[in-house]
């Protein structure tokens, strides 16, 4: 029973996920769409499993809601930060580029760090090296290469790299 749920559900999170998402677009809690909704959740990432190369498993479900209200707040915070930057003198602005060295190894966790790095206005991942070992920053504003690389790694890498796992 237990390999027939498995192939029946190759990404349970991300059919939960689809599932979430499709019931918000939709606005709507109607029997038809929970329904549909779930029809498409089971059968988007039953379909694509084959083209997902590897499994990777969430270790510290906690850590994972640590980390998303860190980001929401990262990203609140930097909002303000840039439309400081932005609505003050543009000759007071040093952007700049930096690598950050990456301890992370999953393929997921690379791309949720390169993402979440995005995300936080001011800042954008820009390259990865082909041996997936650093990783290319731009940023609006940067005063500390070093404290802002160290920033990086210990509130999104570090979580990332204990909450995603390669089965």
């Amino acid at each position: 029973m237990n390999v027939f749920l498995s192939k029946l559900f190759p990404h349970p999170i991300l059919t939960l996920a689809l599932w979430g998402v499709w019931l918000l677009l939709n606005n709507t809690v109607g029997a038809g769409h929970i329904v549909l909704g779930l029809l498409l959740a089971i059968l988007i990432p039953f379909l694509t499993s084959g083209f997902w190369p590897e499994k990777n498993r969430i270790q510290a479900p906690f850590t994972l809601l640590k980390y998303l209200g860190v980001v929401l707040w990262d990203i609140l915070v930097a909002n303000m930060a840039v439309a400081k930057l932005i609505l003050g003198r543009n000759r007071d602005l040093r952007p700049g580029f930096f690598y950050v060295d990456l301890d992370i190894q999953t393929p997921i966790g690379i791309s949720l760090l390169a993402n979440t790095i995005s995300l936080t206005p001011g800042t954008v991942s820009c390259d990865l090296t082909e041996d997936r070992s650093r990783l290319l920053v731009h940023a609006l504003h940067i005063e500390d290469i070093p404290a802002a690389v160290k920033e990086i790694k210990e509130r999104y890498e570090a979580p990332l790299k204990k909450i995603f796992t390669a089965c």
